[in-house]
C-alpha cells in the first residue's frame, strides 16, 4: 500500500491550496464543491487534502511543536529557497542548521502556523 493523501483542517483551504500550488510546486488535483470547501493539492506522489470542516476547530499549529508535525520538503538550494519562501510570507522558526551525516536542514512556518522543513540530503533518501 501507499499513502493516498494527507488531511490537513485548515481555516481557509482556497488560500491554502493557492499558496502552495504557487510557491512550494504543488497542483490542485480536485476541487470538491462541499461546505468543507476541500481542496487535494499534490506535488509528487502523495496529495494534500486541506479542508476547513466546521465539525472540528482547526489546530493552531503556530503553537504546535514542528516535532509533532511538520511538511519536509526536498530542496536543492535551501538559502535560495528561504528567501523566496520568506518573500511569500513565510516565517522563520530556527536557523539553519546541517546533521552529522551533513545534511541542511532549515524549519520554517507557513503563513498559517504549519511547520515547513527545507531539506538537503548529503545522500539522497530517496
Amino acid at each position: 500500500m501507499i499513502i493516498e493523501h494527507i488531511g490537513i483542517q485548515v481555516d481557509d483551504p482556497v488560500a491554502f491550496s493557492d499558496w502552495y500550488c504557487k510557491n512550494l510546486g504543488f497542483t490542485l488535483i480536485r476541487k470538491l464543491n462541499n461546505e468543507a470547501d476541500a481542496h487535494f493539492i499534490s506535488a509528487g506522489n502523495t496529495m494534500l487534502e486541506v479542508y476547513a470542516n466546521n465539525t472540528v476547530t482547526t489546530p493552531d499549529y503556530a503553537a504546535m511543536s514542528p516535532l509533532l508535525l511538520h511538511l519536509a520538503f526536498k530542496s536543492e538550494d535551501v538559502d535560495a529557497d528561504h528567501d523566496r519562501l520568506i518573500a511569500a510570507g513565510a516565517t522563520e522558526f530556527e536557523p539553519k542548521g546541517s546533521t552529522l551525516a551533513g545534511d541542511e536542514l532549515w524549519m520554517m512556518r507557513d503563513p498559517w502556523g504549519l511547520a515547513i522543513q527545507l531539506c538537503k540530503r548529503a545522500v539522497p533518501m530517496m
